[in-house]
């Protein structure tokens, strides 16, 4: 049973009549399944050339292992995408768009291949190859722009942490003023000293005593917060080491900080350049991750009507002429809808010959072909374009 989080994709011998098996399938599914009837749409498959059969054997098994990387870089690109718009799902609901477009409108209007930009006289192989080098591309420059948007991204965060926080780790740089210490004196300098709320009391009535050389009465309230109380206090330089260990006894913190209006001034700077470099970069990747979600599902979508194509000549056969049927499902009523499927076209499933009273069985239909088969086996060819879930 296939997936009922994607749209699949199927293709089947196409007939004295493909516009009438078309019209068959999407006449029972909306009728009997109450399918929508934008939910059925016709995907036309290129007449490729066939080349040998080894080379087609060859193809088929190469195929499974390039979309996995393909379906993989599509899922990157969306959760690239859904990283940079904080998971609003209206937001990315407008950026995983082809060629502006749905992706539903996309698969389901009238699929073609497109021949401008790929030339079905190439041989399938040549065509691989073309979509593998356009999708490794997209995925190296993603990579590259997205590492080094996370590089300025985790810079900026960790300038913007310093500022955050409780008083004992913080930044101070926008809490103190220069009025706050001490300047220019050879003997006397200011610290900064972060006491617990619970310890404000003992602070009071210790600081001065902590060690010899602490100028009375000089601890100032700077700022609070919930868990500590920012002082200041004037000591002489020369017991500056002895009245840091005492403080750390008594569970005190000394801040190391140095008021200089240069340092702040160039903090400053530096974390205004980094918020403007990290805007302008989330800018461009999000740009780049939009073109190239429309690149890669187009990629990726072009390579599956290649593998509808080969699986179909392996087990169908020549003339190498198919219908193709994209199928919307409703998770809801899958099973019926994949039934109808199978109902029509059961006459393309292992037959029983009567003249000899020998059962066909499925793996005696497909032959030589069946380790080629990376799913579970239907009457029809089908392959899956996941849905993207916003």
């Amino acid at each position: 049973m296939p997936s009922d989080q994607s749209t699949w994709l199927i293709s089947v011998p196409q007939g004295h009549d493909p516009q009438g098996t078309f019209r068959k399938v999407s006449t029972n599914l909306t009728q009997q399944a109450k399918l929508p009837p934008r939910n059925v749409g016709h995907l036309v498959i290129p007449s490729f050339k066939t080349g040998t059969l080894d080379s087609l054997i060859g193809l088929s098994e190469d195929l499974p292992k390039l979309e996995g990387f393909f379906t993989t870089t599509v899922a990157k690109i969306v959760d690239t995408l859904r990283n940079l718009l904080n998971n609003d799902p209206a937001k990315l609901e407008q950026h995983v768009l082809v060629d502006e477009k749905s992706v539903d409108s996309y698969l389901l209007n009238g699929w073609k291949w497109n021949e401008g930009r790929y030339d079905i006289q190439k041989g399938l192989r040549d065509l691989v190859e073309i979509l593998n080098k356009e999708m490794i591309s997209i995925d190296t420059a993603l990579k590259a722009k997205l590492n080094n948007y996370n590089l300025v991204k985790g810079s900026l965060t960790s300038m913007q942490r310093k500022k955050t926080g409780n008083l004992s780790a913080r930044s101070l740089a926008d809490v103190v003023s220069k009025d706050d210490f001490i300047q220019d004196s050879e003997y006397l300098e200011t610290l900064l000293v972060a006491v617990p709320k619970l310890l404000v009391k003992d602070w009071n009535v210790k600081y001065e005593r902590l060690t010899s050389m602490v100028v009375p009465r000089t601890s100032n309230l700077i700022a609070s917060d919930d868990d500590f109380s920012l002082f200041s206090v004037v000591i002489f330089r020369r017991v500056h080491d002895d009245f840091i260990q005492k403080c750390r006894e008594q569970k005190f913190i000394v801040r190391d900080f140095h008021y200089s209006e240069e340092e702040i001034a160039k903090q400053r700077e530096e974390l205004e350049t980094a918020a403007t470099t990290e805007k302008e970069l989330w800018t461009e990747l999000l740009r780049l991750a939009r073109t190239d979600f429309s690149e890669s599902l187009q990629i990726l979508v072009h390579l599956k009507v290649i593998r509808l194509f080969v699986e179909s000549v392996l087990r169908y056969g020549l003339p190498a002429e198919y219908i193709g049927i994209v199928v919307k499902p409703d998770p809801k009523n899958v099973k019926k809808i994949f039934n109808i499927l199978q109902s029509q076209f059961t006459y393309l499933g292992p037959k029983s010959n009567a003249a000899q009273g020998v059962k066909i069985t499925g793996e005696d239909f497909i032959g030589e072909y069946q380790t080629l088969m990376d799913q579970e086996f239907f009457d029809f060819v089908l392959y899956e374009v996941p849905w993207i879930i916003n």
